[in-house]
């Protein structure tokens, strides 16, 4: 497997790890982008959906693993965070699509592509792909993986967390609007079918988030529907051997490995 560090901006965290598939299947070739989470925070980088990369990669995949500014370090809050999120989707036109062997890049599935945000990842992923109206200039994205999403803001009428209120430079209270305009549950719908992924034993985002998403998401005119992974919390999404992890391999359509 071949990994290559690729810059989609000039500051330091805007960069992305490309995984190349050691063999890929015939046919067209599926391209996936990851967002990881971490409370979007430099506490997390996106070393942590490193094995869930390689992991998609062995099973046939282009893998677009991306980092983005984040609290704690210059550049990183809203909207800045979310924009880069942006620009790294907007990279698979160039540089991403140069990087490819010629093997290869006549082969991927430009028109098919696959964004997947766990966490905080998952609000800027919703949020990201949502602005692009799911499209860049040369690709299409028509699933977003939701993996125990932050896919409302101001879910249940909450003081924001900590990290949240860092992320926003302001209080729920104190800025409604910029909350609302960030929360991927307030987005208008866009081309691209929305698969929230959650565990029933989620401590740190309860499923109820996106249970809620989906209802309202789908009454808006969104396509959206709604896994629940029972007896799974919320890191299991960054670990390969999980079911939460194998749901949304099924969902990619991906083949299965039988060994790790």
């Amino acid at each position: 497997m071949k990994r290559v560090k690729l810059a989609y901006g000039e500051r330091n965290s805007q960069f992305g790890h490309l995984y190349l598939p050691p063999a890929p299947a015939d046919g067209p070739v599926p391209l996936i982008v990851l967002v990881h989470g971490g409370y979007w925070s430099t506490e997390f980088a996106l070393t942590i959906e490193s094995a869930i990369a390689r992991d998609l990669a062995d099973r046939g995949a282009i893998v677009w693993n991306i980092e983005y500014r984040r609290v704690g370090e210059d550049g990183g809050g809203w909207p800045r965070t979310g924009n880069d999120v942006i620009a790294a989707l907007s990279a698979l036109d160039a540089p991403v699509r140069y990087a490819l062997p010629e093997d290869i890049a006549g082969r991927v599935a430009w028109s098919d592509v696959s964004v997947i945000g766990h966490s905080a990842g998952g609000q800027l992923a919703v949020w990201a792909v949502s602005r692009l109206g799911a499209r860049t200039k040369r690709a299409s994205v028509t699933t977003v993986i939701a993996q125990a999403a932050a896919l409302d803001l101001c879910f249940g009428d909450r003081p924001a967390r900590p990290s949240l209120r860092a992320l926003m430079g302001a209080s729920i209270a104190q800025a409604p609007q910029l909350y609302a305009d960030a929360s991927p549950v307030d987005q208008p719908p866009f081309p691209a079918h929305v698969v929230a992924i959650h565990g029933d034993l989620d401590t740190s985002l309860p499923a109820e988030i996106s249970r809620d998403y989906v209802r309202r998401a789908s009454a808006a005119g969104q396509s959206a529907e709604l896994i629940i992974v029972a007896g799974e919390g919320h890191d299991v999404f960054v670990d390969p051997r999980s079911r939460g992890h194998l749901e949304t391999v099924r969902v990619l359509g991906l083949p299965r490995r039988t060994k790790y």
